[in-house]
């Protein structure tokens, strides 16, 4: 079955930076929207970061300047790195993976990956 499988997160100071990555499996990766979301205690989950099949790229507003998203599909890799992180980027953060046809929508989640920002 379809696997997205996240990896990079962990506590870092304020300032700080993290990159994540999701490896995803048995998709043909490239046709794909590769996007990253992010959950924290009592919220809903909200979109961080978004890239298309040709490239195209949005954020959040509160991202924007600081985080950068990027693919690789040689690797069947999407990347989040995250610079300048603050305590309210602390969440669990998730990889998803979406397609939508005129017949169906395709639409996947990795297990999600904790990023704690705390001095």
């Amino acid at each position: 079955q379809v696997r997205l499988v996240e990896s990079g997160g962990g506590l870092v100071q304020p300032g700080g930076s993290l990159r994540l990555s999701c490896a995803a499996s048995r998709i043909i990766f490239s046709i794909y929207t590769m996007g990253w979301y992010r959950q924290a205690p009592g919220k809903q989950r909200e979109l961080v970061a978004a890239i298309t099949s040709g490239l195209s790229t949005n954020y959040a507003d509160s991202v924007k300047g600081r985080f950068t998203i990027s693919r690789d599909n040689a690797k069947n890799t999407v990347y989040l790195q995250m610079n300048s992180l603050k305590p309210e980027d602390t969440a669990v953060y998730y990889c998803n993976a979406l397609l939508q046809t005129s017949a169906t929508t395709y639409d996947y989640w990795g297990q999600g990956t904790q990023v704690t920002v705390a001095s």
